[in-house]
């Protein structure tokens, strides 16, 4: 199994082409709301963690409409775990400060922030790969720039998410030369480096002429897509809709808020 395999680099584009009333909205309220939606998260205190619990339902509700199978996004996040998990995981270390205890159990405020750093990670990161797979990038690189994003970042990004893939089989097959002259035994640190050189120039040499092939082709850097879409009322009920939400959910904790009515309801 090659890389591109692995990873399942088109398996995204595969799902933005559905028919889901997910994917009937227009690609800028969806990249809009999901942008504030990823700043809102992110403006939490460290140590904040039952107040982020509500914002869960913006992606599982995404997912559900756009009917994307829960375990093509779950696979992503847990490869992309490591690096917030890295992140994270000297909190614990350098805060060392009580701030509850669950029976005999101190619990700290580094375990506090590290689960909010990991619980962070999970919203928006699944956020961002719900909005790819009810969109498709070729209509959200479109969206992007009818927002005002710089044309040179939407193609540059675009092409990346293109030619990734290009990128991760010459590396697989690099890997399995140079594992196939080595009769088994395992490939030494200046062997990688070497590979990581090669692959550079190759993927140097490629790009030369894949530029070529595209102005020869009439690429001037435009984004055309074949659906135009529209701003229509759904998507602008859509937008205000999850506004409010997200406003609520940050002035307000709505899970503790929601906790106390059941507490009271069940002491009533």
């Amino acid at each position: 199994m090659g890389l591109a395999d692995w990873t399942e680099i088109g398996r995204m584009d595969e799902l933005g082409r559905m028919d889901t009333p997910a994917h009937r909205l227009d690609a800028r309220a969806k990249a809009l709301v999901t942008f504030v939606f990823i700043g809102v998260v992110m403006s939490f205190p460290r140590h904040e963690l039952s107040a982020l619990t509500p914002f869960i339902l913006y992606p599982v509700a995404l997912v559900s409409m756009g009917r994307i199978p829960v375990r093509d996004i779950a696979r992503k996040i847990i490869l992309a775990a490591p690096f917030a998990f890295v992140i994270g995981i000297f909190n614990p270390f350098l805060d060392r400060e009580p701030v509850s205890t669950i029976g005999s159990v101190v619990i700290t405020g580094g375990w506090v922030s590290f689960a909010s750093i990991m619980f962070r990670f999970v919203l928006t990161v699944g956020a961002a790969l719900a909005l790819v797979a009810c969109t498709g990038m070729n209509r959200l690189g479109a969206a992007l720039e009818r927002l005002g994003v710089p044309r040179v970042f939407v193609v540059q990004l675009l092409l990346l998410h293109r030619y990734l893939f290009v990128v991760s089989d010459q590396a697989a097959m690099m890997k399995r030369s140079a594992e196939m002259r080595s009769s088994g035994r395992p490939l030494r640190l200046r062997v990688f480096g070497s590979m990581i050189g090669h692959l550079l120039l190759r993927s140097m040499d490629r790009a030369e002429h894949v530029y070529r092939a595209m102005v020869a082709r009439g690429f001037d850097g435009e984004i055309r897509i074949l659906r135009p879409s529209s701003f229509g009322w759904s998507d602008r009920v859509f937008v205000a809709a999850c506004m409010l939400f997200f406003a609520s959910a940050r002035v307000w904790n709505l899970a503790d808020g929601f906790g106390r009515l059941l507490t009271r309801g069940g002491l009533g």
